[in-house]
């Protein structure tokens, strides 16, 4: 803390440790506190600010909770740099590692991350390709979860298989770029990959189907660092119902009973419930039963773009009584329900959002490489700065709102959905040893049923 004098009024520079956020983002808000001095002692009105300086910049630093009134988009893009230079940007969603598989075969050493793969054929002719370093560098991204996804084609068939090579693939990835990716499992591990100039790298297992409806998969998949689980694809699977499904009867639920013991067994182990892609009665079980927030790590407002896809305002409502976040994604179907989309439509759903259930519940998740049409302005991941000064352009943004939405929402949840763990452990709950009787994974043509085989004993 320094203190110091001007002009009478106390000026008082703190950092301050953000509990919610775990350690090492700086509060930004207005707090009260008590102040020594010659005169007695004073309460003083103090902003929290980082140590970092509005140095060089034209007029002042708009205050964290003061509405950011900025004429020029320059104004705007120095501010929002400022912001993502102060708490991570964490994408909720971008499936770089099947674009991998599918154009290298999961052959690192023919991929080259670090160049400009615009510039670099399959990837520079391929609308699927949105992400490399050098981009992801100039869109300030501090945090991704990258994607293990395998088709619904591969349920009941080798999908546990491909899936363990999909994360396999990923943690080679972070190994070989390690001087710009850091592994991250954790909240804290996050801020740690921030505080080392490193994009944190998570990993998130995209559709239920990866899991062969078995409860050791799951566990095996946190214990190798998956830290969030979409509970379906495209695809239904023998334990909950996709939105692919959606104009079917939803009366007969969307988590069957060993659904709802995945989701409780992902609280016990502290992995993050992903909701997108999954059936709005799917949604509701979820957030019935669990105990923990919940994600969805690439949707948008239902409201504005009547996609199964998106969220409905009465599930929005029911996540901010959870205290979950939306992760707005950009697939431009999914903006506008059609083929052509800008920056200020995704903008207009966060506005929505932010209107219907507040700024604590929204955060990005943009789908990079997992999408084919992508708005104008936001083509790739570079251009996350331009969707935050989009939000100062309206006036009605501050900074601590763009900090929000850029990190410290997915930081909170992500630091609530352990200490439900936490809590879970000390109050001494087991892992569940439920299973699914009567699965495909179990019983079908391509799955050796284990009870009917007898061990022979050699003398």
């Amino acid at each position: 803390m320094e203190r110091g004098k001007q002009g009478g009024v106390v000026v008082v520079v703190v950092e301050v440790v953000d509990e919610e956020a775990n350690s090492g983002i700086i509060c930004g808000a207005v707090k009260k506190i008590v102040c020594g001095g010659q005169s007695g002692v004073w309460t003083a009105s103090v902003i929290i600010l980082s140590i970092g300086s509005w140095v060089g910049r034209v007029g002042p630093r708009p205050a964290d909770g003061e509405t950011a009134h900025l004429t020029s988009p320059k104004e705007r893009l120095e501010t929002v740099r400022q912001v993502l230079s102060e708490v991570p940007l964490i994408d909720g969603h971008n499936d770089l590692p099947w674009n991998i598989r599918n154009f290298v075969h999961n052959q690192l050493a023919d991929f080259d991350f670090e160049k400009d793969l615009r510039q670099v054929a399959p990837w520079s002719k391929s609308a699927w390709s949105q992400t490399d370093l050098v981009r992801l560098r100039q869109g300030m991204v501090g945090g991704q979860f990258w994607s293990a996804y395998v088709p619904c084609e591969s349920q009941h068939l080798n999908a546990v298989q491909l899936t363990l090579e999909q994360v396999d693939l990923i943690k080679r990835l972070i190994e070989k770029y390690s001087q710009h990716l850091q592994f991250a499992a954790s909240s804290r591990e996050i801020l740690e990959a921030r505080e080392r100039g490193r994009i944190a790298s998570l990993i998130g297992v995209e559709g239920g189907h990866s899991l062969g409806s078995s409860l050791a998969v799951l566990r095996t998949l946190y214990q190798l660092g998956v830290r969030y689980l979409t509970l379906t694809h495209t695809c239904n699977t023998p334990w909950a119902k996709s939105s692919t499904v959606e104009d079917e009867d939803e009366d007969g639920g969307g988590l069957t009973a060993f659904g709802k013991t995945v989701v409780q067994e992902m609280n016990r182990l502290g992995m993050l419930i992903d909701l997108s892609h999954t059936a709005r009665a799917t949604m509701r079980d979820a957030l019935r039963t669990s105990k923990a927030p919940l994600i969805f790590s690439h949707s948008s407002a239902f409201a504005i773009c009547n996609s199964s896809r998106n969220v409905p305002d009465d599930i929005l409502k029911q996540l901010a009584a959870n205290g979950g976040i939306v992760m707005v994604t950009f697939y431009n179907y999914f903006v506008k329900c059609g083929s052509q989309a800008t920056i200020s439509d995704v903008a207009e759903h966060i506005y929505y959002i932010r209107n219907l259930i507040g700024v604590d519940h929204i955060g990005v998740g943009g789908d990079f490489d997992g999408i084919n049409k992508t708005p104008r302005g936001l083509e790739d991941v570079s251009k996350y700065p331009e969707l935050f000064a989009e939000l100062l352009r309206s006036g009605k943004w501050n900074v601590l709102d763009l900090k929000k939405v850029a990190g410290l929402n997915l930081l909170r949840v992500l630091r609530q959905v352990e200490r439900v763990r936490d809590d879970m452990r000390t109050a001494g709950m087991t892992p569940s040893e439920e299973y699914l009787q009567d699965s495909p994974d179990t019983t079908g043509s391509c799955a050796l049923d284990i009870n009917s085989v007898q061990r022979v004993m050699e003398v």
